[in-house]
């Protein structure tokens, strides 16, 4: 959503259906679409899943880590084959920037690194965390300015409150909320890939 907000056309490319996907989607093997047409776009943002890489599966559930896909690498070779600037999303991403919903006014800590290559996105001074999340912590409630977007149960968001908190209102579904980056993240970077990709484009014109 950020990258059509900031004037590009976007479509979509996973695996498995997306229902509520709000623009033009391909169902297919996203890094074989990339190897066969990536060169036709002007630029490529790859959020591949984050299990793999996530705090998480490395610590307490790494007995399951090799249950999961290790996209970065064969991603990563296919959109350098494509030729064109790439954004990667993704907790083993080259943390070029990080990117928190302080930053953008929004009452959510999520941080998520983001990795470029042919462009060269400037990052934005990370608004210190004032106060906790709301919720449950090992048995006791606590208030907060925050809502958390992950999980079931223990004083999560609610449905309502994450799609406020990351300004979604494209899905109602709690496990597509969790998985979802706040549109302004992609925004931000968005336009800086605009201004960048035009500039370079009418100087080879020139």
């Amino acid at each position: 959503m950020g990258w059509y907000l900031a004037g590009f056309d976007v479509v979509g490319i996973d695996q498995d259906d997306q229902p509520r996907y709000p623009f033009p989607f391909i169902r297919g093997d996203a890094i074989e679409y990339i190897r066969a047409h990536g060169r036709e776009y002007d630029v490529i943002h790859a959020s591949w899943p984050c299990q793999y890489g996530a705090a998480i599966t490395k610590g307490t559930n790494a007995h399951l880590r090799e249950t999961y896909p290790d996209l970065i690498k064969p991603g990563r070779e296919a959109m350098l084959a494509a030729g064109r600037p790439y954004v990667i999303e993704n907790p083993d991403a080259r943390p070029d920037v990080v990117l928190c919903g302080t930053m953008f006014g929004l009452p959510i800590l999520r941080h998520r690194k983001f990795e470029a290559h042919g462009w060269f996105p400037l990052a934005l001074p990370h608004t210190p965390h004032r106060g906790r999340v709301r919720g449950h912590r090992h048995g006791k409630h606590y208030d907060g300015p925050y809502v958390a977007a992950y999980g079931n149960g223990g004083g999560k968001a609610t449905v309502p409150e994450m799609q406020a908190a990351m300004a979604i209102t494209w899905t109602d579904v709690r496990h597509e909320l969790t998985e979802a980056i706040p549109p302004a993240y992609t925004q931000f970077l968005a336009e800086q890939a605009a201004e960048q990709i035009l500039a370079e484009r009418y100087r080879v014109a020139a």
